[in-house]
């Protein structure tokens, strides 16, 4: 199985993955893994990366997309993936469709993680990370009663500048602006599957195997 996973910050696609890659025994290809992996190893598209990112400029898509087609050659990915966190634009699902053309490994499906813009608020701003070991936890659905405490290690749970709420407004607006036409894109394949995502991740999972049959 092949497969887009598309939706806005905090609608799930990475639980999504992490479920779905047991299920079709396929990789879940992140293109944040992508990027921090080439940057570290410090591969030639990751200096090259690098070198935009350190002033403070978009990457380009053809080095984005140069990352993404070098670990669709990695072995785990031969028999499926999931792709979280790509496409973001046209022109990127474009130039994917003829990088995947290239390899002979045409999409199944794209799923569209549909759920309401306040939900995904709520969701987000409860949104806390340990300082200690990096894990991220979810005020909202914790079980201690000390939610200023890692239960894994620990650690003080803090939240990130990113998951105050005026960010995340803004980051929803930018991606609605980016990912409407994306979808209204995909739609035309025939193989955009919206589903309501605003469950549990299980309800959610269920929703997504319904669909696909």
């Amino acid at each position: 199985m092949r497969m887009v996973l598309l939706g806005a910050p905090g609608s799930g696609k990475g639980t999504q993955a992490d479920l779905l890659k047991d299920k079709y025994l396929c990789a879940h290809i992140s293109t944040g893994d992508i990027f921090r992996r080439n940057l570290k190893d410090k591969t030639e598209l990751g200096v090259k990366a690098g070198e935009f990112m350190n002033r403070g400029e978009l990457v380009p898509d053809e080095i984005v997309i140069g990352m993404v087609k070098d670990r669709l050659r990695e072995p785990d990915a031969s028999s499926g993936f999931l792709m979280d966190g790509f496409p973001r634009t046209i022109p990127q699902a474009e130039a994917f469709d003829a990088m995947l053309d290239e390899l002979g490994t045409p999409l199944d499906a794209i799923i569209l993680l549909d759920i309401d813009e306040e939900i995904l608020v709520k969701r987000l701003t409860n949104r806390r990370t340990c300082r200690a070991c990096g894990k991220i936890w979810n005020l909202l659905s914790m079980k201690t009663e000390n939610k200023t405490v890692c239960s894994d290690c620990g650690g003080e749970l803090y939240q990130r500048d990113d998951d105050a709420e005026l960010v995340i407004r803004n980051r929803l607006k930018v991606y609605h602006d980016q990912t409407s036409p994306l979808v209204s894109w995909y739609a035309k394949t025939g193989k955009l599957y919206t589903i309501e995502a605003s469950a549990s991740p299980d309800e959610t999972l269920k929703k997504i195997q319904a669909a696909l049959g």
